[in-house]
């Protein structure tokens, strides 16, 4: 990112790599609940129609903190952690190259300047953002389907474990089954990506370049949560989709544009934003300490290994 000063020694592409995955999953462990909250009030409007449909009654979930008390009431605080060991793995993969190799895929296409303009930083979030779905777009699946199924009905659950579910989904939907809902994934993590990414890179340039402040933590906070706001207005309508279509039974939708027609038909506008607070929440809460983590990894790797090449 901007703003090292030139005594510092810049993070090479592995340590921004790895730096990027342990920051991620540290960010993960602290909000997860939230993203299980969030999960749960995106996917609400299905649960109502099943009930409609005679299936057994659907939860009633208001509000972020009433969702977690709802939670821990009726499933036990675990179930606020449902799919944290896949939301991990997608973490290590999925952060490590859409954050890890943002900087890398910049410098790419400005041919190593130190000048990047808005649509270079555009094209560096997009490539990284599309790169990092297609890897990690199994684990995603599998933290949706563990995050929006409730323990309150035991017939209800569909996977005992992280292993169990990858091997179900591709049992019973097969291989492409882990792969459900690329595509509105890829537009979701294009968006964010470029929205959270280059929100962040400009933010924090404009605090260097504009103001008294250094390239420090207070610097970090302001352009972090800036970044986090400005990508969940952004990004919950495609969200929304990606989580109902990636949650969804085998054939209940055709694809990714008719469960788009199926919220607004049967739900209206706002279903688009359902989770809209709790997605704030986490992804604001997220972009804090996933950064500061990030800056602050990245400076210590950069000195132990400094200090490993002293000794040596």
């Amino acid at each position: 990112m901007v703003g090292l000063r030139p005594a510092e020694v810049p993070p090479t592409a592995a340590v921004k790599f790895v730096g990027a995955g342990l920051a991620a999953c540290i960010a993960d462990l602290l909000t997860f609940p939230l993203d299980t909250a969030k999960v749960r009030l995106q996917v609400q409007g299905e649960a109502s129609i099943s009930e409609a449909m005679g299936k057994a009654p659907a939860v009633k979930y208001r509000g972020v903190f009433g969702t977690i008390i709802t939670i821990v009431r009726t499933e036990g605080p675990r179930s606020l952690y449902s799919g944290l060991v896949a939301g991990l793995q997608r973490q290590m993969s999925f952060a490590s190259v859409r954050i890890g190799l943002y900087d890398s895929f910049k410098q790419f296409y400005t041919k190593g300047s130190d000048h990047a303009g808005i649509g270079s930083r555009l094209l560096a979030g997009c490539t990284t953002g599309g790169m990092a779905v297609a890897l990690a777009q199994p684990t995603d699946v599998v933290k949706v389907r563990f995050q929006a199924q409730a323990r309150s009905y035991e017939h209800a659950r569909r996977y005992c474990g992280t292993i169990d579910a990858y091997k179900t989904i591709a049992k019973e939907e097969g291989i492409r089954g882990l792969w459900k809902g690329t595509g509105p994934n890829i537009a979701r993590n294009a968006i964010v990506n470029c929205t959270e990414l280059v929100t962040y890179d400009f933010i924090k340039d404009l605090i260097l370049t504009s103001t008294p402040m250094s390239d420090n933590l207070p610097c970090h906070f302001v352009s972090a949560f800036g970044a986090g706001l400005c990508t969940t207005v952004i990004a919950s309508p495609v969200d929304v989709v990606k989580t109902r279509y990636m949650n969804s039974a085998l054939g209940q939708y055709s694809g990714v544009l008719s469960c788009a027609a199926a919220m607004m038909t049967k739900e209206g506008p706002l279903a688009f934003y359902k989770g809209f607070m709790p997605s704030f929440l986490r992804l604001g809460t997220w972009n804090v300490i996933m950064f500061v983590t990030y800056e602050q990894l990245k400076r210590a790797l950069m000195a132990a290994n400094h200090s490993r090449t002293t000794l040596l």
